[in-house]
């Protein structure tokens, strides 16, 4: 049916290899606005699978915003996707904490005790014996050609991406390649646009490097296309499409649409950073905003949340003309990442560890953001809201009334309590003033539990807090 041919021997799940058909005709205009697509039992018979796999493939395209359903009624192809082919485009840490905590939320934390250390460590020797000796000298900005191999493989399986290692560049993680990215796209005072909120870690990143911030706003979708400035100053755009950070919603198709059309309007790079979406716990990872053009959309990507944050390894996709002058500058500034790590984290992805790893700690931390909520109902009723996809090491939550800034941060630690308001992460101050982002990855269900009654305790003892 409308010429989808699967390969039934492909690494790719069969679900993906639908979604992805049917997402290219959409993307070039054979499925047209509001056109419907087949019933889930007529594909399925047309593409002789079952219909569980056609209905995931479907679940897929909706959660994206590709297509639109409606109980009794066909899902539809949804508006303003059509994207004509472009020509060849030519162009911080946290602060140790040490105090005794009596509830720690910090964000972006992977539980470390359920990492396979003593397999690490087995791979960290075989690599240091096995390694020849020339790669003890200086190897190259672009990081070992065996591990750029297993990264897009990785991505092939997980996201259903596409990429050539050659356009693969390994990192000391995303902090180190905005770095770099700084000193490649941002000179003569060009301006950045970035989400606003944002992460303040990476906020800082762009500040320190002299680069000028140009905030949009986000909503509970993520970057607002009608608040996009004019570009004609900018070099880069910085976005978390697949999972917003803090406020964890999905960039929505029509606006990927819409934002890669204002990147190649203007002569912009989307900077897309993919930090956590690995762990997503009602459906399929969300496809990255790079697949959707290579040429204007740089990937950053890290192992930092799925492995572990001392793993200084992170890499981006670069577009082939940034190539050249990338390794320039890596060259002139640390050369390169140690050799030993990088073996070691190949070995870990040829023999599919991580693949496990993954779908294990994903099961882990979705009944661990279930607890929360559970923990969250049970304290403070229903005088809360949540925000987000379901997905990632922190959630979102809206007490409506309240007031939370860098004060109550700072008396929340000083009664043991490490929690966020989502103001701090804000660029321009006072619209978020109700929310706090809470991290909860690193920690058992009884320490969540424990940790949300502790600060119940603490804001009923705060009057004004939450009305």
């Amino acid at each position: 049916m409308w010429g989808i041919e699967l390969n039934r021997k492909s690494e790719q799940p069969l679900k993906r290899q639908i979604y992805q058909e049917l997402k290219t005709r959409i993307m070039n205009g054979q499925l047209k606005s509001n056109d419907a697509l087949p019933s889930t039992r007529e594909l399925s018979k047309a593409l002789n699978v079952s219909r569980n796999t056609v209905g995931e493939a479907y679940e897929m395209l909706i959660a994206e915003g590709f297509v639109i359903n409606r109980q009794g009624a066909a899902t539809r192809v949804a508006a303003g996707l059509y994207m004509d082919k472009s020509d060849p485009f030519v162009p911080r840490e946290n602060r140790l904490i040490k105090q005794t905590l009596k509830a720690d939320f910090r964000t972006g934390r992977p539980d470390l005790r359920q990492f396979p250390h003593f397999l690490w460590q087995q791979l960290l020797h075989k690599a240091s014996v096995e390694m020849p000796i020339e790669m003890y000298g200086y190897t190259g900005p672009q990081g070992l050609p065996a591990l750029r191999s297993e990264i897009t493989a990785w991505l092939f399986r997980s996201r259903g991406l596409t990429v050539n290692s050659d356009d693969i560049f390994i990192t000391a993680g995303a902090t180190h390649a905005l770095h770099l990215l700084c000193d490649l796209l941002c000179g003569n005072g060009k301006k950045v646009l970035m989400e606003d909120p944002c992460h303040s870690g990476m906020l800082q990143t762009f500040l320190y490097k002299g680069c000028p911030i140009v905030p949009v706003p986000v909503d509970s979708q993520g970057m607002q296309m009608q608040y996009l400035p004019d570009g004609r100053d900018a070099c880069a755009i910085y976005v978390t499409p697949s999972h917003q950070f803090p406020l964890g919603g999905i960039l929505p198709a029509a606006r990927r649409a819409a934002l890669i059309r204002f990147a190649r309007e203007n002569g912009l790079y989307i900077l897309e950073d993919d930090y956590d979406s690995e762990f997503r716990y009602c459906g399929e990872p969300i496809a990255p905003l790079y697949a959707m053009d290579p040429q204007h959309v740089i990937y950053v990507g890290t192992f930092s949340k799925s492995l572990f944050p001392a793993l200084r390894i992170g890499y981006v996709i670069l577009p082939e003309q940034l190539h050249r002058q990338w390794g320039e500058i890596r060259t002139h500034t640390d050369v390169q990442n140690p050799p030993f790590e990088q073996a070691a984290l190949a070995e870990f992805l040829r023999t599919r560890k991580l693949d496990r790893h993954v779908q294990k700690m994903r099961r882990i931390y979705g009944q661990r953001r279930q607890v929360l909520m559970e923990s969250l109902k049970d304290a403070f009723g229903s005088a809360w809201m949540a925000y987000g996809d379901d997905a990632g090491l922190h959630i979102a939550i809206d007490f409506p009334g309240g007031c939370f800034d860098e004060t109550f941060r700072k008396r929340c630690l000083q009664n043991g309590i490490y929690i966020t308001p989502a103001e701090i992460h804000c660029i321009e101050k006072g619209r978020l003033q109700s929310k706090l982002i809470i991290g909860y990855g690193h920690l058992e269900p009884e320490e969540i539990r424990n940790g949300v009654e502790f600060l119940r305790d603490y804001m009923e003892s705060i009057a004004g807090t939450v009305r």
